[in-house]
């Protein structure tokens, strides 16, 4: 990376953000009217936490590259606080809806087992990857805040010997064994939309992000 020498603006990669987060909205809406409109406080709440908490993101994030603005207000384990409070309202808002939805999607007891077992397992083994030799504070993103950290080698170990990006395509899957788990036709729409959402936040906030943290001079 030899391009990024001035940190992304606040709103770069955002309209990407809109646009697509708009059409998964739509699909996410269309899917729940086919589904007779489930527990709707509830769906919603859960579509809405990952939408808040990337929204958090971007915005601490670009603010504190451009003017360490984040720090000054909130410091870093005010940031950390927030991330993990609505990282852990994801889980929390799903677990709800699953509970509250669950038996509708009538999958039999072997196929539900077998379901949630091949979609547990890998997301398990990511996110002990990520504690074990990521770091939870790493994996929030504190290389906007702590220079130190863009000097670390990339992590080859645990999940990340397959993929360089273990978190995104494999802790999450979780959210689907949350789904599938309580049998929950209401609560696979919304791990899907949180799956492919993330995406959006990659490509449009991470992605020019990283490309300015990790820029190498020359």
């Amino acid at each position: 990376m030899t391009t990024a020498k001035t940190p992304p603006g606040i709103w770069a990669g955002q309209l990407l953000h809109a646009c697509v987060t708009a059409i998964l909205l739509a699909l996410s809406w269309a899917a729940w009217k086919a589904l007779r409109q489930p527990f709707p406080l509830s769906f919603w709440i859960a579509v809405a936490f990952p939408i808040v908490h990337q929204k958090f993101v971007w915005l601490t994030w670009r603010l504190e590259l451009r003017s360490s603005a984040t720090s000054k207000a909130i410091g870093l384990y005010g940031y950390l606080s927030g991330f993990f409070l609505l990282f852990g309202g994801r889980f929390i808002s799903l677990l709800a809806l699953a509970w509250l939805d669950r038996g509708s999607l009538k999958l039999d007891a072997i196929p539900l087992a077998f379901a949630t077992t091949l979609l547990a397992l890998p997301g398990v083994y990511a996110m002990y990857s990520v504690k074990k030799y990521f770091g939870m504070i790493r994996a929030a993103g504190v290389d906007h805040f702590d220079s130190r950290y863009r000097e670390m080698p990339l992590v080859k170990e645990g999940v990340f010997r397959f993929t360089d990006n273990g978190m995104y395509i494999y802790a999450f899957l979780l959210f689907w064994a949350i789904a599938v788990g309580f049998n929950s036709s209401a609560a696979l729409v919304v791990a899907a939309f949180s799956h492919a959402y993330i995406w959006v936040h990659f490509f449009a906030t991470e992605k020019p992000d990283m490309e300015y943290l990790y820029a190498k001079e020359g």
